[in-house]
């Protein structure tokens, strides 16, 4: 452990020139005693360190100095792959391991490149979460990915949208997948491979026995098969609207991504009252009905006749409360002035 912490000190200041003692101690999560013992080590040992006194200073190598002792363990190797995802990597446990990785990195690289990945970091960001979505919690996030890096089967007892509501399954983990925000298992159960989102995992046991991995099986191309096989079963059913160019421009932004696509591919030519008929998928009449809502007065709903007339019900009972509170409110106020007049 503390010739690992050694070999980071080190890196440190080749990456970075010269850092405070203080510096040093909060990048290496221990206290500056230890960093002033630290230093002290790697000088005896020959490591052209030294101070610079004063409230401006601190430690730095001698010029022209580098170690070559820059060698990647296997996990940090591993965790460069979620180089750009730090949020992610914390996540799975993997935060220091990364930060570790990108440091032995960077100090390997020589001058021009180095500074090439400062300014690409400095100036490249990766944001995984949707836009007004905050991070789901996964409390066995870690576990999942321990089964899935291990390749040990795993036991979840997982909630499900249908009855029965919560299942206990045995899977052979095949990948983690971050989409949107939101981390998916693929595994393998019961000769059949399919993605479980890990915020519903309710509990999480790694098993003694190996996992089961198909032949060929390659995460990314099954990803792209599954969620496209997804996004057409959700979908059910269709409504046809009549909306104007405004509504189907702003579903681009208020709807998933299937619906506004199917509805601008099926869109007919804008009448000349500025609208145009097309088709939307829905999952339901109620799942219909709420994401429409969306689009106010501009669209109109046609088809199936269940969806219209949830509208009209909708339509009447706001008319009720809007205008029907105005008339109360003229009644109250008419009452008041027939007192003050009477007065």
């Amino acid at each position: 452990m503390r010739a690992s912490r050694l070999l980071s000190l080190l890196l440190l200041l080749q990456a970075r020139g010269r850092m405070t003692a203080q510096e040093l101690a909060g990048e290496l999560e221990v206290s500056v005693r230890t960093v002033y013992r630290d230093v002290e080590s790697l000088g005896a040992s020959g490591v052209p360190i030294y101070a610079d006194r004063g409230p401006a200073g601190g430690y730095q190598l001698l010029d022209g100095y580098r170690t070559r002792l820059t060698g990647l363990t296997g996990d940090e190797a591993g965790t460069l792959f979620l180089a750009g995802m730090p949020g992610p990597a914390a996540e799975l446990g993997l935060g220091s391991v990364l930060a570790a990785a990108e440091l032995k990195l960077r100090a390997s690289l020589p001058g021009e490149l180095a500074d090439r990945a400062d300014r690409v970091r400095e100036r490249f960001h990766l944001d995984a979460p949707g836009w007004f979505r905050a991070d789901e919690p996964t409390p066995h996030l870690a576990s999942v990915a321990d089964a899935v890096w291990r390749e040990r089967l795993l036991e979840v007892r997982y909630r499900r949208w249908k009855a029965p509501r919560e299942v206990t399954r045995t899977l052979s983990p095949l990948g983690l997948v971050l989409k949107a925000g939101r981390w998916y298992l693929v595994a393998l159960s019961r000769d059949r491979v399919t993605a479980y989102r890990v915020a519903n995992v309710l509990e999480a046991a790694l098993l003694d026995e190996p996992a089961r991995r198909p032949p060929d099986f390659d995460l990314a191309s099954f990803w792209s098969d599954w969620t496209e096989r997804y996004e057409r079963s959700v979908y059910t059913a269709r409504a046809t609207v009549r909306m104007t160019v405004g509504a189907l421009d702003r579903m681009t932004y208020l709807f998933p991504p299937e619906m506004s696509r199917v509805a601008r591919d099926s869109a007919g030519p804008v009448g000349d009252d500025g609208r145009l008929t097309t088709t939307v998928p829905i999952e339901s009449i109620a799942h219909g009905h709420t994401e429409l809502l969306k689009l106010g007065a501009d669209a109109e709903v046609l088809d199936p006749p269940e969806l219209r007339e949830r509208f009209t019900e909708t339509t009447s009972r706001l008319a009720d409360t809007y205008l029907g509170a105005e008339q109360r409110d003229a009644d109250a106020a008419g009452r008041a002035q027939a007192v003050d007049a009477s007065t």
